[in-house]
């Protein structure tokens, strides 16, 4: 009797052991959602980010992307990310833009540190604009974030909003940042009426970033195909590099700020002759004939009137002192 006993709980050990061990081998590591290619009513539906979303911590299925001379946007910081449905990636197809899969969701989020001088006083976050491509047509939303920095959520009506942040000289800096509309979007992003992303060009990734060059990153993570070296691109250089010619950083910055809207295509086109493109040659661009008007429209702010039409409160001074050095070279 005795002995059935023992019997009895060595079976039971038995069982409660390789139960356990069942539990342990269903446990499954946890699954990165994958990132949502549509405007739901708020950002953290898109699943872009993970944890915290006012940490900006970019989700396993996106990976961030930066670009060599930038787009001023009243000083502000920007954080752009891509995200690629999965087993896809970006296809070489020369300088410009690469070709971009369907449901491919770019983000571009706007920030300013609080204060420049201590980052760990956090930042305040007003915008997250969407570019998603669906069925070969790109398509624009935009996210506003709230006052608890907690979510964002889709607007297209704009507005503006008073934000100050403090400079690394300890100034405070007020302006009135102007969240765009949809109709903003369409005409800073729109080419012969198809609306295209503008920074994500390979000429403006090919560069380096704590000394690996960026574009190899992406070959080697295969998140870019069908070019095997940076080599094969030519790249828009930074206008802060003061080793560069005064032309060559003048027109690196009217690429990046105007030339989306002053190339052939885009929403000027009609109203003006220009044709701002880095590659452009200075006899084709129409810079020479009209080095006066340029200068006169960029030497001061007016919304509606001044350049850039839209997408400012402000003059950038740096940039616009780069740019009238430069014109004066030509008169």
């Amino acid at each position: 009797m005795l002995f059935q006993f023992k019997k009895i709980v060595v079976l039971l050990v038995l069982i409660l052991v390789f139960s356990s061990c069942e539990k342990d081998d269903s446990i499954s590591p946890v699954v990165t959602p994958e990132v949502v290619a549509e405007f739901k009513a708020n950002l953290s539906e898109l699943n872009l980010f993970s944890g915290n979303l006012n940490e900006l911590i970019i989700s396993d299925k996106a990976f961030e992307y930066n670009i060599n001379t930038t787009l001023f946007s009243d000083y502000a910081h920007k954080q752009r990310i891509i995200a690629l449905p999965t087993g896809t990636s970006l296809q070489f197809n020369g300088d410009g833009l690469p070709i971009f899969p369907d449901n491919t969701v770019i983000a571009k989020t706007f920030y300013y540190n609080i204060d420049e001088r201590d980052l760990s006083l956090g930042k305040t976050i007003i915008e997250t604009r969407i570019l998603i491509k669906i069925n070969d047509n790109w398509e624009t939303g935009n996210y506003v974030w709230n006052a608890n920095q907690t979510e964002a959520t889709l607007d297209s009506e704009g507005s503006t909003q008073p934000i100050t942040w403090i400079d690394t000289d300890g100034n405070p800096n007020p302006s009135s940042y102007k969240i765009p509309s949809s109709t903003d979007c369409f005409t800073c992003h729109s080419n012969s009426d198809r609306i295209l992303p503008i920074g994500p060009k390979l000429r403006s990734m090919n560069f380096n970033i704590n000394g690996v060059n960026q574009l190899e990153q992406f070959i080697s993570n295969q998140q870019l195909t069908g070019v095997t070296s940076s080599s094969s691109v030519r790249s828009l250089p930074n206008w802060e590099d003061t080793s560069l010619s005064l032309e060559t950083r003048a027109r690196a910055y009217i690429d990046i700020n105007c030339a989306h809207c002053h190339i052939p295509g885009g929403t000027c086109a009609d109203q003006s002759s220009l044709n701002l493109a880095f590659e452009t040659t200075l006899e084709d661009s129409n810079i020479l004939d009209q080095t006066t008007l340029i200068d006169y429209r960029i030497s001061f702010f007016l919304e509606g009137i001044s350049m850039p039409y839209i997408g400012t409160s402000m003059r950038h001074t740096e940039g616009l002192d780069l740019v009238q050095s430069y014109l004066n070279t030509l008169n």
